[in-house]
């Protein structure tokens, strides 16, 4: 059985996530700006991944999927994650954790859930109340050509069964892959029809159940490196199906492309859990790495090595909380702040708040760690704002620091259980995207 402890696990997510070393593993960031080899590298972290979350929250401004992006590649337009998906892009936005673009040539595998929102009391309720809508919609697209979100009729409000009835309808559409979306400008979407944004043989060749799990969950272990099978299930918001994804694994375990690999942590509790096998050979060099611990950088709270806040709780000790819909004086921290990384550590966290007028991103908060100083977190923050043009500006006196040692894993965990489990939970409260409506949990 293979044994990981906490530093050399926590530097594999690092390195998985292609924030350290990415070169060793073939992320190394090409290209400047909005230009072809900058989106060609845009695109290798999202195929890498497998995703990229999308996010409605701007306070910062810089978007979420863009700013997982600039944090890889800080020599790109911070623009370019906003513009990734567009006619011809190898991309398609859907249901993975939460709404994400996803490479086009996951399609197939994702028919699952196609099905599964199909068969739900949600959509045949569409149906029974708005056939005849649907149907004037989709003819509408196919003999008129695509259509905004934003150029359908009706009033409504923000929460999902609010929206205005042609818009809910069309999503509802999305959802079964009646409509797919075809771009996002200034994060509208566009809707089309299915055959005019996925080619023909991704459309007309679906995956089973099974063999799109044991594709969808290879993928995961690849961006996290190593992961315990409930964190392997959130990836792909698997719900009730951990004997099914056991199977997977076992089978990917027989073909090379997964191993069983325990975690034992800085308190000696053995966690199980499963690491990609083309990290073994980086194992013991990560041990030995010393980290550039003077260069920080800021990540989103929806970054793929911070959504899962059990998981952050184990490999950093660090506290992951989202306080959006905190009233202020119940915040801890701040609105929307965004952790520090620096070297192997999360060394604190900043309240961001972009105020394009004046050319400001103010640090509303700043909170550091034990690891952390101000030097080093300040200057993630400036860097960030100079990828916007904007001028950094510290509300603060002085950050923040943590009193007494830093949190064990246990009791990280225990603080962050008092929220909600995975940043994906949040999300779905954070924007309105497009919120989901109850799914079945797995399909017979």
């Amino acid at each position: 059985m293979l044994e990981l402890d906490t530093k050399r696990a926590r530097r594999l997510a690092l390195l998985a996530a292609g924030l350290l070393h990415p070169e060793w593993i073939g992320l190394e960031p090409k290209g400047s700006g909005k230009g072809r080899v900058a989106r060609e590298s845009a695109l290798g972290f999202v195929r890498h991944f497998g995703y990229l979350q999308l996010d409605t929250v701007s306070v910062a401004g810089m978007r979420s999927h863009p700013m997982v992006l600039w944090s890889r590649h800080p020599k790109i337009d911070p623009a370019l994650g906003e513009e990734l998906l567009r006619p011809g892009a190898p991309l398609f936005e859907y249901w993975g954790h939460e709404a994400c673009w996803l490479p086009m040539e996951l399609y197939p595998y994702f028919q699952f859930r196609r099905d599964e929102f199909r068969d739900t009391k949600w959509w045949k309720d569409i149906q029974k109340r708005h056939r005849t809508t649907a149907d004037e919609i989709l003819a509408r697209i196919r003999n008129d050509g695509p259509i905004r979100s934003q150029d359908l009729e009706g009033k409504g409000g923000g929460g999902w069964w609010e929206h205005k009835p042609a818009k809910r309808i069309v999503v509802a559409l999305w959802f079964v892959g009646d409509l797919a979306i075809r771009e996002r400008t200034n994060f509208q979407r566009t809707f089309d029809l299915p055959e005019r944004v996925v080619p023909s043989e991704l459309r007309e060749k679906p995956a089973g159940w099974h063999d799109s799990a044991r594709e969808l969950i290879a993928l995961a272990l690849r961006g996290h490196g190593w992961a315990t099978i409930g964190t392997l299930a959130r990836t792909w918001r698997y719900l009730n199906c951990r004997p099914d994804l056991r199977r997977a694994l076992e089978e990917l375990e027989a073909d090379g492309r997964a191993a069983p690999c325990d975690l034992l942590d800085s308190e000696g509790k053995r966690i199980s859990g499963w690491i990609d096998p083309i990290y073994l050979p980086f194992i013991d060099r990560l041990a030995r790495l010393r980290p550039n611990t003077s260069r920080a950088r800021l990540l989103s709270p929806f970054d793929p090595v911070l959504w899962d806040r059990g998981r952050v709780a184990t490999l950093f000790g660090f506290e992951q909380t989202l306080e959006i819909f905190k009233p202020a004086p119940q915040r801890k921290y701040g609105y929307f702040c965004l952790p520090v990384l620096a070297g192997d550590q999360l060394i604190g966290r900043v309240d961001p708040k972009a105020d394009r007028k004046t050319g400001t991103l103010h640090a509303l908060s700043e909170h550091l760690e034990p690891e952390g100083t101000r030097e080093t977190l300040r200057s993630a923050f400036t860097d960030f704002a100079g990828a916007m043009g904007l001028a950094p500006r510290f509300t603060s006196a002085r950050a923040k620091s943590k009193s007494g040692g830093r949190q064990s894993p246990t009791e990280a965990k225990r603080t962050s259980a008092k929220g909600q489990t995975s940043a994906a939970h949040s999300t779905r409260k954070s924007r309105p995207v497009a919120s989901a409506p109850p799914a079945r949990r797995r399909r017979k």
